[in-house]
């Protein structure tokens, strides 16, 4: 699986049940960046996206060599292949955090972008 998050500068991911954030060319980034491949999300993230541009899974561990957008939950490292981490680069109030430790993958691509609400977003991807 190929996972997608947005953290904080802290890996936050939700505060009291709610995302920290949304953007919308964050979203229409991810969707350029999964173009003509499968992405997968549940029902709380589906209201994101434009209708019909994402499937909702109906168990993560069938999600296999297809992106995964996570918001709300964590996913077994040993699931994933890669990680796109999309940074708020800010700090939020958090109570839901990233779990995957990015120390142990390769960090092999960094971009930046002007987001709707955000003046930078950064995109980094690992690899095993």
């Amino acid at each position: 699986m190929k996972l997608i998050v947005c953290l904080d500068d802290n890996k936050g991911m939700m505060f009291n049940k709610r995302r920290q954030s949304r953007d919308r060319v964050l979203i229409e980034n991810v969707l350029e960046f999964c173009k003509g491949e499968k992405l997968y999300t549940n029902e709380y993230s589906l209201t994101l996206f434009p209708e019909n541009a994402v499937e909702v899974f109906e168990s993560i561990e069938n999600v296999e060599n297809a992106y995964c957008f996570a918001e709300n939950f964590t996913v077994n490292e040993e699931c994933v292949d890669e990680i796109i981490v999309y940074k708020w680069n800010r700090l939020y109030p958090a109570d839901t955090y990233f779990n995957i430790d990015l120390n142990s993958w390769e960090l092999t691509e960094t971009m930046e972008f002007e987001g709707s609400s955000h003046e930078k977003i950064t995109r980094e991807i690992y690899r095993r």
